[in-house]
């Protein structure tokens, strides 16, 4: 995968640091309430950005919680993009106002929508940090398992999975939620002709110099923000115990990609643990169709001996995504890659385990709105015993949950079928091409 006239990169992705606290969440049935506990614990700032906040059935236990905060003086900042939140309810517009939630939409999409290229540029990241000192990271949107954007409503929950984290990279979540904070701040002051204000804004974005420097800025943030009515002091994260899907004491780090200085840390750090694979690879992903490199690297390590097993969306949501990802796949199991389609519901997760060594939990697919275009989080790992938890949980849901795909049967399809995948396959990476990508 190449980008066309790509500026060099100012940074690279980010090495694991020691002194993580990690818990994986799985669904929103574990991850609502979570957040919901933490943020009616909050003293002073809680940050949330979704790409997907829909305010009805489990989701809306997070908006009251977010509501509760900022009445009682906790600063609350809410940033929801404009395709997967193209509008926030007038009630809950109302009811933010009064609360003093502070909210905003990522590139409102205006009257040409989508027809505008830059606008595929999305906010797809899900991240929440409360007083800098618990972070959530994961794949899953502020909507109930059992809804769903494109399939309606469903038998059983969507699969997808979070995490709960503590430990130095939440000043990373910090530190980019606060520039993207400020950006659209810039942004909007900028429209309304307060050029001044809007140049203050933007001078927030700018890159901090070194680790001191962030935790001096964030010491001030959090120094000038409301204090919450009725809190004691301190706002230590307080530790879990290891197991049955927590551990502490983790190596981690919080990768992202964006437009400017991350445009392939995550692309990266997949293809490096690839790369350094000798046993097992198992990815559970939802929107699946990576770039040549990522096909590479798997067909590659399969070619050495590694077990590389795929648990893959199987519902049909929309044309491009279901008929697009075919010559993929055709190509990986021709390799002898081990693809299943999960059976019993859809698949949203986005998550991997390399040797039982590497794990990654994040909103980033395999595809190329995730790996170009869209704005990305994850939380990479190396540390063996929440790899080895991960592992197991998909190693059961891939065995049990996930249809085989056979690599005769699909090629045998009618012939119009496989015109059809190839003039998806086509078709996308000739958008692309207008962006000036080469996938």
């Amino acid at each position: 995968m190449t980008t066309a006239a790509d500026p060099p990169e100012r940074t690279g992705p980010a090495i694991p640091r020691p002194g993580h606290q990690l818990l994986l969440l799985e669904g929103g049935t574990a991850l609502f309430p979570a957040l919901v506990e933490a943020m009616d614990a909050a003293r002073r700032v809680i940050h949330l950005e979704t790409y997907i906040f829909e305010f009805a059935g489990s989701a809306l236990s997070v908006a009251e919680a977010l509501e509760r905060a900022a009445r009682r003086g906790v600063l609350v900042r809410l940033v929801v993009d404009g395709v997967g939140t193209p509008k926030v309810p007038l009630e809950w517009q109302q009811r933010f106002a009064q609360a003093g939630v502070r909210w905003r939409v990522y590139s409102p999409l205006g009257r040409l929508g989508l027809l505008i290229p830059s606008r595929w540029r999305r906010l797809h990241r899900k991240l929440c940090v409360v007083d800098g000192t618990v972070g959530f990271c994961g794949g899953i949107n502020l909507i109930d398992d059992c809804d769903d954007v494109a399939l309606g409503r469903l038998k059983v929950p969507r699969l997808d999975f979070s995490l709960r984290v503590a430990g130095p990279l939440v000043d990373d979540m910090v530190e980019t939620m606060e520039q993207l904070w400020w950006r659209l701040q810039a942004v909007r002051r900028a429209r309304q002709r307060e050029f001044k204000a809007a140049w203050d804004a933007l001078r927030e974005t700018l890159p901090v110099g070194d680790f001191s420097r962030l935790l001096k800025k964030i010491e001030v943030f959090t120094a000038l923000a409301p204090r919450a009515k009725g809190n004691a002091e301190g706002n230590e994260a307080a530790p879990f115990p290891d197991g049955p899907m927590g551990v502490n004491d983790a190596r981690a780090a919080l990768l992202l990609r964006d437009n400017v200085s991350h445009r392939h840390d995550i692309e990266r750090a997949y293809l490096k643990a690839l790369g350094a694979a000798r046993h097992d690879i198992v990815i559970a992903n939802a929107y699946f169709v990576p770039g040549r490199r990522l096909r590479r690297a798997l067909t590659m390590a399969t070619a050495r001996g590694v077990r590389v097993r795929l648990l893959l969306q199987g519902r049909y949501e929309n044309f491009f995504q279901y008929r697009s990802a075919r010559p993929v796949y055709q190509e990986l199991l021709d390799a002898g890659i081990d693809i299943r389609e999960y059976a019993p519901s859809a698949l949203h997760a986005k998550v991997a385990v390399v040797d039982r060594t590497w794990a990654t939990v994040g909103s980033t697919n395999l595809d190329p709105l995730s790996l170009l275009l869209a704005r990305e989080a994850n939380v990479m790992t190396t540390d063996r015993r929440f790899a080895q938890l991960l592992h197991q949980r998909l190693d059961a849901l891939v065995e049990h949950a996930g249809h085989k795909l056979d690599a005769a049967s699909l090629g045998l399809r009618p012939w119009y079928q496989r015109a059809l995948d190839r003039f998806a396959f086509g078709v996308m990476r000739a958008l692309l091409f207008v962006t000036g990508h080469r996938y």
